[in-house]
């Protein structure tokens, strides 16, 4: 994550925030007090808050668990052509 201080980032305030969009990359500005904080867009937060409730959820980390297994050994659910073309929206 890059860092960068308060003044810079106020400075440069468009520039910086143009980046944090283009780049999906959170940005962390420190500040002399040590009051550092961090700018990230919307979507990046929203996402970021699915990934956690999904790594918290203990039901779906062994659904997800489960899905891998069988897909190793290729024993999985395999979909039939009419669900395959609905899912890829033919």
């Amino acid at each position: 994550m890059n860092s960068i201080s308060a003044n810079k980032f106020r400075d440069n305030l468009k520039s910086y925030v143009d980046q944090v969009f283009s780049e999906h990359e959170p940005l962390k500005v420190t500040r002399r007090k040590g009051e550092d904080f961090i700018v990230l867009s919307a979507d990046d937060w929203e996402r970021e808050q699915e990934t956690l409730f999904i790594l918290q959820n203990n039901e779906l980390m062994k659904q997800i668990k489960c899905s891998l297994e069988t897909h190793k050994i290729s024993r999985g659910y395999k979909p039939n052509t009419g669900e395959m073309n609905e899912i890829l929206d033919i």
